[in-house]
C-alpha cells in the first residue's frame, strides 16, 4: 500500500492520478490533496478519498474550503499556502508525492519531498528547469526516487536500459523528444499574432490546463522539457533532438550506438505514464484502451520550425547557456503567458517578452536556493514591467 500526496489534484494530471488510485484501492491510499483555487473540485475529491489533509495554495479560499468540507469530509484538516504544501510533501506518513502543480510554485514542496527521501512522480518540469542540480542532489542524498510522469520523459525512461545512469550510457547515442506541434503547427504565420487564448488552448490531442496548453501552442513546453530531460537523464542539450510528431502516438524515442531506435507508443492518455510510474517497477492496468495501430495507419515526423516557434528557439538557447538562463526563461514565460491569457498581450508577444528578459539577464551559475529565487523574482519583475510599459 502506497500512501500518496497529490499536489495539484484538481488539474488534469492530478485527476488522472486519482483515477488510477480509484482503480487500485488495494495499492494506493490518499494522504493529502491540493489545489490553487478550485476548492469545489477539491472538496468533491476529499468526499471520495477522505484525505487527512486538503491544501489550498490561495489562502483566501481557506474558509470556503472548510465550509465545503464540513459535511462531506469533516475529518479532513485544511492547510494553506506553500507551508501547507511543504508539510504534506515531507510528512513521515507519505511514501509518494505526485508533483502535478504547474509553475515555479511547485519548487519548494518538491524540494521538501526530495529532502525527505520520497518517491516523487514529477510532472512539474519547472522545478528541474529552475533548480535541477539542487533537486537531483537532494534526491540522491536522501536516497529518494524521481520518476517522470510527463508522457515524453516517461517514454524515454521506459526506452532506456535498466542500468542506465547517465554516466553509464549503456550504448545510448541520443534522445529523440517528440512534440505534437500544438494547435498552430500549420496555421498561416501571419495569423499567429491575432490568435486568442481559447484558440491557443485547443490542443488537437491532449486535454490540459490553460497555461500548459499555451506553452504547447508556442512550443515553449517542449523547450522546458528539453531542459528537464538534460537533468533527468544526464545528457547535454546537443544529445537531444526534438521531433514533431502530430499524431502523438510515439511519445519519445531513444537511439543506440548500433543504430537501433526504441520507441514507446500508446494512445495520448496521461493515465499510461502515471500508472507506469505509480506501480514501477511493476505494471498495472490504467484504464487506457489499446492502441489500434492499424486504424492509426500512419506516423508522420518533421523538424520543428523555429521561425514559427521562437519560444522553442529561446528555450534551446537557454539550455545551452545554462546557469541562470533557464530560470529567467521560465519566469518570464510564466508572466507572459499569464498576461496573454488575460488578454493583456498578443500571442506573438509572449516570445518578445521572454527574449528581452533573457537578453537583459546576466547569465551566472547559481548554487543556492536563495540565489535561484532571487533570479526568478527579478525576471518576473522585469517581464511584468515589459507587459505594462511596452505592450
Amino acid at each position: 500500500m502506497q500512501i500518496l500526496t497529490v499536489l495539484g489534484s484538481t488539474g488534469s494530471i492530478g485527476v488522472n492520478a486519482l483515477d488510477i488510485v480509484s482503480q487500485h484501492p488495494d495499492r494506493f491510499k490518499i494522504f493529502a490533496l491540493s489545489c490553487h483555487t478550485r476548492v469545489a473540485d477539491l472538496a468533491a475529491q476529499c468526499e471520495k478519498f477522505k484525505p487527512v489533509f486538503a491544501v489550498v495554495s490561495d489562502p483566501s479560499k481557506v474558509d470556503t474550503l472548510k465550509r465545503l468540507l464540513k459535511s462531506s469530509s469533516p475529518n479532513t484538516k485544511v492547510l494553506s499556502g506553500v507551508d501547507g504544501l511543504c508539510l504534506v510533501s515531507k510528512d513521515l506518513s507519505v511514501d509518494t508525492v505526485v508533483a502535478a502543480i504547474v509553475g515555479a510554485v511547485g519548487l519548494l514542496p518538491i524540494l521538501e519531498a526530495a529532502n525527505a527521501g520520497k518517491k516523487i512522480l514529477l510532472a512539474n518540469k519547472e522545478s528541474l528547469v529552475m533548480a535541477g542540480s539542487l533537486l537531483i542532489d537532494a534526491v540522491r542524498q536522501a536516497d529518494g526516487m524521481l520518476l517522470p510522469i510527463d508522457s515524453e520523459h516517461n517514454a524515454i525512461f521506459q526506452c532506456l536500459p535498466s542500468d542506465y545512469t547517465g554516466t553509464q550510457r549503456c550504448g545510448v547515442r541520443k534522445i529523440l523528444l517528440t512534440a505534437s506541434g500544438g494547435p498552430f503547427r500549420s496555421v498561416d504565420l501571419d495569423s499567429l499574432r491575432t490568435m486568442t487564448p481559447d484558440q491557443a488552448c485547443s490542443h488537437p490531442n491532449w486535454t490540459m490546463g490553460r497555461k500548459i496548453s499555451v506553452d504547447s501552442a508556442t512550443m515553449m513546453n517542449k523547450g522546458l522539457e528539453l531542459i528537464e530531460a538534460c537533468w533527468l537523464f544526464g545528457v547535454s542539450p546537443s544529445e537531444i533532438e526534438i521531433v514533431v510528431h502530430p499524431q502523438s502516438i510515439i511519445h519519445s524515442m531513444v537511439e543506440y550506438l548500433d543504430g537501433s531506435i526504441l520507441a514507446q507508443l500508446g494512445n495520448p492518455d496521461m493515465r499510461t505514464p502515471i500508472a507506469h510510474a505509480m506501480a514501477w517497477p511493476e505494471r498495472i492496468s490504467s484504464g487506457v484502451s489499446s492502441l489500434d495501430i492499424i486504424n492509426a495507419a500512419r506516423l508522420d515526423f518533421e523538424a520543428p520550425d523555429l521561425s514559427r516557434f521562437p519560444c522553442l528557439a529561446l528555450a534551446i538557447q537557454a539550455a545551452h547557456k545554462g546557469g541562470s538562463a533557464p530560470i529567467a526563461l521560465n519566469a518570464s514565460n510564466e508572466v507572459a503567458v499569464g498576461a496573454f491569457l488575460e488578454n493583456k498581450i498578443l500571442f506573438t508577444q509572449i516570445s518578445e517578452v521572454v527574449a528581452i528578459v533573457l537578453e537583459e539577464t546576466a547569465i551566472v551559475e547559481l548554487s543556492s536556493l536563495n540565489a535561484i529565487q532571487n533570479c526568478d523574482r527579478r525576471s518576473r519583475e522585469l517581464a511584468a514591467r515589459l507587459v505594462i510599459n511596452h505592450f
